[in-house]
């Protein structure tokens, strides 16, 4: 016994031209999802080249090497150790490092003698104007430095007793913030420092013996976090997108239902009908994404160049993630497949009859969606609790989750909605009962509208946390009225060196100057602690922390690693800062060498120090609790015990009173000047801003869902309306149902998207949940109040025109 095949190929081929020329024919009815397709996979593809290029390339310091390897010392210890890694490795490339001083400014500017064409480094340089030096009295600089020093092509540089002749002007174009200046090789003499790049296997690395003092870096993998957020982001926004479709489709399935019925009679299969439905999302979800890349490439083509002085780096324009490029068009084909299969399946198995009278579909229960929605809506903050902020896959899965459970319950408040009609007058209940009745368009509406207002009270919340942690008397890393002037924009993460007598001068007139306008008391100046036999890094040493170790294995060689988030800075226990915070000297004990106000540091040694250093005596003692403030000390005596050195690395303001914006703005101008830096308590006045701006855009979003969402009701309905019209029905009465429509969809997607805004904080600030309790008033009123009463009033505004007389019937 054989199986019909139902007209087998040629009947799939028939009905899925027919789909096509329904997208054809009603394409117009489909423009805004047309439209939001487009926008959504444009925005998608710029922002996944923005993402790809925004991130600092690994390449600017390693070129195509793996290993970067520095050596310090005199100039004959940096030739031995260069040549001994030369012969180690086979192939290296040896760029040698010299400080050159610049007048007014506590950092120096990098001469480094490179080979253009090396085997590793060539990508590391640029030539802009000129050509590079190729022997002894020639170089060449950026532009950074030739504005520095008033060069230019063709003349002269005289610095400490030589004269160089300008041949160009180079770049790194992985780094356009690299200020150097370029010489031929061998003519950096006498060098401060040697990196050597070297490409080799783990198990080649780990085999060779390295020179006594060599710093190992290692070249990472370059993470895709930021092209993987912007795919997360473009799918939520393709989520939007399907909800949205979903209501159209809907709509377009009931339009097109007899059209439908008749398909049906003829010999069509379920199948059939399904497909044909089908095949016009798939046409439109095409047309959407291909137009959306067309859009995206133009758009991204046209801005990188601008984006280029933003990141810092030259951007090849071709050089996108193609695969997650053409993932978002393939996602938003899925988005319209996906919105059009649901209606589709629900119009497949709607009897020929039922289809020929174009009824609408009878609603599923709510019941079925809501059980899968509350468990999402639990386990996504269940996820977001187990992540503890850190762990991407479950921060990942739970916001997904909570999205989804929020869409999920969506038919629940459309029921809930029909029940509370009775309640209501004769308009509004109306338009209660009709939201029921067609709860498949409804509830995808108002997921939309949920997920829009959920993201904008998301943002909100957040950031009224933001503004709550800068507002408050303790905690955080300064008091309002208190700045730190930091010699270098690293801090303790970068090395320093002892400067000059000139160059401290210089740095402490500046900071002398920024006092004076805060009204200031005298600066109270900052050092840290280096060890002066330790590894050399350019002109300076990095600055000793206290930390807790780590054990790893890298290349089959144990070591140590500390981590930022275990790591506090270490000031030097100066008479001032002693003085400053009531530290009485002879309070400290003889052998005590690390003073802090923490508890809880056993374990935690000295770095970067030999790991058979002893690790140190902690003694308590009353010392502020900020972050960037010292309150860890190390004794003068342990400077001497261990043969370190004090160095500056800033001075600490305090004013009469809390810092405002000009005053900082002021100071980072003054200290840019000295390239110094300015840190001081972040006001949150960027995030309040941050969440006006997600209000507003969150209630743009919503309105412009409800006025597709009412207007596809009230065509739906307009059978009814001239019902209504003819016996008797006023403008009032016509007014009332499309305003009700919009309120109620606007008063329940506010409250849904709120409440899984709410529980999806709670679960990420579960440890400091009271910061949750400084609510942003003024911008939930505006979610929860201000949307429903704008969309009522917009409602009972735009309505009210009288329909087409009962004569007039609409053809299908």
């Amino acid at each position: 016994m054989t199986t019909p095949d139902h007209g087998g190929m040629a009947a799939r081929r028939a009905v899925l031209r027919w789909g096509w020329r329904l997208f054809r024919r009603e394409w117009r009815q489909q423009a805004l999802l047309l439209a939001l397709l487009l926008v959504a996979v444009a925005a998608t593809t710029a922002g996944l080249g923005a993402a790809t290029t925004a991130e600092g390339s690994l390449a600017a310091r390693f070129g195509s090497a793996n290993y970067l390897l520095t050596l310090s010392g005199t100039g004959a210890q940096l030739d031995a150790g260069a040549a001994a890694l030369r012969a180690a490795f086979g192939t290296a490339e040896v760029i040698a490092h010299q400080t050159i001083p610049v007048p007014g400014s506590a950092s120096g500017i990098d001469l480094r003698a490179q080979d253009p064409a090396g085997p590793y480094g060539k990508a590391m340089l640029r030539l802009t104007a000129g050509r590079y030096p190729a022997g002894p009295g020639e170089i060449a600089v950026t532009d950074r430095v030739a504005a520095t020093f008033h060069l230019r092509v063709g003349g002269t540089w005289e610095r400490a007793g030589r004269r160089d002749s300008v041949v160009g002007l180079v770049e790194n174009p992985l780094d356009l913030r690299d200020r150097f200046a370029l010489v031929a090789p061998g003519q950096a003499g006498p060098a401060d420092q040697v990196t050597v790049l070297v490409r080799a296997t783990p198990a080649e690395f780990a085999a060779k013996d390295l020179p006594d003092g060599t710093s190992v870096e290692i070249r990472g993998t370059q993470g895709d976090s930021a092209a993987v957020t912007v795919l997360l982001l473009a799918t939520i926004g393709l989520l939007f997108v399907g909800l949205l479709a979903a209501a159209g489709f809907t709509v377009l399935a009931q339009r097109r239902m007899r059209a439908l019925g008749l398909l049906g009679a003829i010999g069509a299969s379920h199948r059939h009908v399904r497909l044909a439905l089908v095949a016009n999302g798939a046409a439109t979800g095409a047309v959407g994404g291909l137009a959306g890349v067309a859009v995206g490439l133009g758009g991204w083509f046209a801005f990188s160049p601008r984006l280029e002085t933003l990141v810092g780096h030259r951007i090849d324009r071709f050089d996108l993630p193609w695969p997650a490029v053409f993932a978002t068009v393939l996602l938003a084909v899925v988005t319209a497949v996906g919105a059009a299969w649901w209606p589709a399946r629900a119009a497949a198995r709607l009897p020929v009859v039922a289809a020929l009278s174009a009824r609408p579909l009878p609603p599923r229960p709510a019941h079925r969606f809501a059980a899968v929605g509350a468990v999402l809506l639990l386990g996504g903050p269940a996820l977001l609790v187990a992540a503890q902020q850190t762990r991407k896959p479950l921060i990942v899965g739970g916001v997904l989750a909570t999205c989804i459970g929020l869409l999920l319950l969506a038919p629940l408040g459309v029921a809930a909605l029909g029940r509370l009609a009775r309640l209501a007058p004769l308009a509004p209940r109306l338009a209660l009962r009709d939201l029921a009745r067609y709860r498949a368009r409804s509830s995808a509406a108002l997921a939309a509208i949920g997920l829009a207002l959920g993201i904008a009270a998301t943002v909100t919340l957040a950031a009224g946390v933001s503004v709550a942690r800068a507002s408050a008397p303790t905690g955080g890393n300064l008091p309002a009225d208190q700045m730190i002037v930091w010699l270098s924009a690293e801090r303790f993460n970068a090395p320093l060196a002892p400067l000059t007598a000139a160059q401290l001068a210089t740095a402490r007139g500046q900071v002398d100057a920024i006092a004076t306008d805060l009204h200031a008391g005298a600066p109270l100046p900052l050092e840290a602690a280096i060890n002066p036999a330790g590894p050399k890094d350019g002109d300076g040493r990095v600055p000793l922390q206290l930390g807790k170790p780590e054990r790893v294995t890298v290349n089959g060689r144990q070591g140590l690693r500390y981590t930022s988030e275990q790591s506090l800075p270490l000031f030097v226990a100066t008479p001032e800062v002693l003085a400053r915070y009531g530290v009485d000297p002879a309070t400290i004990q003889a052998d005590t060498e690390v003073i802090t106000s923490r508890t809880g540091l056993d374990g935690y040694d000295l770095f970067p120090l030999p790991p058979s250093a002893a690790p140190p005596r902690l003694q308590q003692a009353a010392l502020p609790a900020y972050t960037s403030l010292p309150g860890t000390l190390i004794t003068e005596g342990a400077l001497r015990s261990r043969a370190l050195e004090p160095v500056p690395i800033g001075w600490l303001l305090r004013a009469p009173g809390p810092l405002t914006q000009a005053q900082t703005d002021r100071a980072e101008q003054t200290a840019l000047a000295a390239g110094l830096t300015v840190e001081t308590r972040p006001t949150g006045a960027d995030a309040a801003r941050l969440a006006d701006n997600a209000t507003g855009a969150g209630i743009a979003v919503a309105l412009a869902v409800l006025a597709m969402t009412v207007g596809l009701i009230r065509s739906e309905t307009a059978r009814d309306l001239r019902t209504l019209t003819a016996t008797g029905a006023r403008r009032r009465t016509r007014r009332s149902l499309t305003a009700a429509t919009a309120g109620s969809l606007a008063l329940v997607g506010a409250v849904i998207g709120s409440a899984a805004a709410y529980l999806a904080l709670l679960a990420w600030y579960h440890r400091e949940a009271h910061w949750l309790g400084h609510v942003p008033v003024v911008d939930l009123v505006a979610i929860l109040v201000g949307l429903p009463v704008v969309a009522y009033a917009g409602g009972w505004l735009l309505a009210g025109k009288e329909p087409p007389t009962l004569s007039r019937q609409p053809l299908d």
